[in-house]
């Protein structure tokens, strides 16, 4: 295979990854000050994302790693122009792994909730930047003839994309309800599943505006062609599906559309961008693709034999890790941690 094409392929599965672990991790965050009353409930819910969340983000370090190693003017084009967003971005992540770190150093009530604010706020702006910044990637930005970003910070907070980023917090946080139904008990487990059944509707809704908002920002049709495919539909598909699962309560299945659902999503992003990695709203023959912002054929074959031996093992270590820590989250005095 091309190994420019592997490399896409390859770093799609990687934000593919990220966005998945990451994304029920962020809802969960999300969710933390309206599922949990007081404290112990708070741990609870911590607790269950807690041997997770810093190994999820490495999916975040390694996507961008790859980029920078790939695709370096990819790597270069995108870190310039969205430089403000990335930094809050990183901010974000930094806030809310320092507050899962620190929160359990104090047992003051008034420590601890400032902790868990963080929490809430590192993942609601994380959810939201990333939504932000693929749905400009989506839309398109203005680069110029040498592979330069040319816009300014509020090119980036136009309509489309702001509602790509309440988008991208929704299905994130419907995937930490169902999270929650599946590892918690008590009072926490009976709201979580509550909130994933209530959540279930208005997200079809928003996300249904925004197929819409795709179709008339972007030139998908073009791209992809009238039929959507069988890849975009089982996206959709899945989400409906989300429903009927909760409304059964198999919270198992329900929790499997959403990541079939964000998967499916990814794909079609990516599908839609080949072979173009950032979209010139200036002039398309502008835009980067994966022959011009790339590496050469030794860099990119040197990382294929070292991802080849290393991503099989980190897979591996972290379904062992999921598999280890599968058990409900049990409310009992000196068994919680966080």
């Amino acid at each position: 295979m091309d190994l420019n094409i592997l490399w896409f392929i390859l770093i799609a599965v990687l934000y593919i990854g990220f966005f998945v672990l990451e994304g029920f991790d962020f809802g969960v965050g999300i969710l933390l000050p309206f599922l949990a009353k007081e404290d112990t409930q708070r741990r609870v819910v911590i607790n269950a994302i807690g041997p997770h969340w810093d190994g999820n983000e490495v999916w975040l370090l390694t996507a961008g790693g790859a980029t920078f190693a790939a695709f370096p003017q990819w790597y270069a084009t995108l870190f310039s122009g969205f430089y403000l967003p990335l930094f809050l971005l990183l901010v974000a992540l930094i806030i809310r792994g320092i507050a899962f770190e620190f929160r359990s150093k104090d047992e003051d009530i008034r420590w601890r909730k400032l902790w868990d604010g963080c929490i809430f706020g590192g993942s609601l702006a994380a959810a939201l930047l990333l939504g932000v910044a693929f749905s400009n990637l989506m839309r398109g930005v203005p680069i110029d003839a040498k592979m330069n970003y040319a816009g300014g910070f509020f090119n980036l907070l136009n309509p489309y994309a702001l509602l790509g980023g309440i988008v991208t917090v929704l299905i994130f946080t419907l995937p930490g309800a169902i999270f929650l139904g599946m590892k918690t008990s008590g009072e926490v487990l009976a709201r979580a599943q509550k909130t994933a059944r209530k959540l279930w509707l208005p997200i079809v809704i928003v996300t249904l505006i925004f197929l819409v908002a795709t179709y008339l920002s972007t030139d998908i049709l073009a791209r992809l062609g009238v039929d959507p495919g069988v890849i975009p539909l089982s996206g959709i598909v899945a989400l409906l599906l989300v429903g009927y699962f909760l409304r059964k309560g198999w919270y198992g299945w329900s929790f499997a559309m959403t990541c079939l659902t964000i998967t499916s999503t990814l794909i079609t992003m990516f599908l839609y961008l080949f072979p173009r990695v950032m979209i010139s709203s200036l002039n398309p023959d502008w835009s980067l693709t994966i022959y011009t912002a790339a590496s050469s054929n030794y860099t990119l074959g040197t990382m294929s034999i070292v991802a080849l031996i290393f991503v099989p093992l980190v897979l591996i270590y972290q379904g062992w890790s999921y598999w280890i820590f599968r058990k409900r989250i049990v409310e009992k005095p000196g068994s919680l941690t966080y």
